[in-house]
């Protein structure tokens, strides 16, 4: 029995992880989904650093005691869980990075944008009174899903939070996670529009090949079967 540990990607908490989750454990793991520091519903976004984030996931873990962990980090969420991933010694077991940015140590999400994309996201912290950066429908229905109906979209829209902007700026830790020692694996959306480089780029730092499965960037609340089948596919 594996422990699936997910993280939510930029603007998500775990709810949006609760449609797989519910698959992983019907078919006998535990799965474990978490809100990030200044990601819950009221939570103030100002003064959240990133490596704070990496901590509560590996608080977590030690304080439930879990083993045979399987980090499972769905976009942004790559960050926090590579900053973790180095810091839980023989309770990691894997990581699935799905539809996510794999980080290079040192490098911040901003500096890891297009030159075009990195001044729009400083300029849209810069403005916060929060330094935070709000989201929009737009953001859900040209991006995230442009799949779903309207509905659905205007559903999630509501549910998302504003995103820490330290978050973004603030530089990738953790060791090269391809030293680990542990299986790792990427999942690529068919239709993922969200990724600032392709899913090949991401992939590669991980050092293997993507596997696609179907849905926009979040196909994991509108194609949880598919998903969930592929991360137990991963091992």
């Amino acid at each position: 029995m594996a422990t699936y540990v997910m993280i939510p990607g930029a603007w998500h908490g775990g709810w949006s992880w609760v449609p797989v989750a519910k698959r992983l454990r019907a078919a006998g793991h535990q799965a474990v989904t978490l809100t990030l520091p200044g990601l819950g519903e009221g939570d103030d976004p100002r003064d959240r650093r990133l490596d704070a984030a990496a901590d509560h996931i590996v608080r977590v873990v030690e304080d439930h005691d879990l083993s045979d962990v399987v980090l499972v980090a769905h976009s942004w969420g790559g960050y926090p869980a590579n900053g973790a991933a180095g810091r839980l010694g023989d309770r990691l077991a894997g990581i699935v990075y799905y539809a996510a940015q794999v980080p290079v140590a040192g490098r911040s999400l901003v500096e890891d944008n297009p030159a075009e994309s990195q001044a729009m996201l400083r300029g849209m912290i810069d403005s916060s009174p929060t330094r935070s950066i709000a989201p929009t429908l737009e953001f859900v229905q040209h991006i995230f899903m442009q799949d779903a109906a309207p509905e659905v979209q205007q559903l999630v829209s509501d549910l998302l939070t504003p995103m820490p902007g330290d978050y973004f700026l603030d530089p990738a830790q953790g060791p090269d996670v391809t030293t680990l020692g542990v299986p790792l694996h990427y999942l690529l959306g068919d239709e993922d529009r969200a990724l600032p480089h392709p899913g090949e780029v991401f992939a590669e730092r991980a050092g293997v090949k993507p596997v696609s499965v179907p849905g926009t960037h979040d196909g994991l609340l509108t194609h949880p079967d598919d998903i969930a089948r592929a991360i137990l596919a991963a091992g």
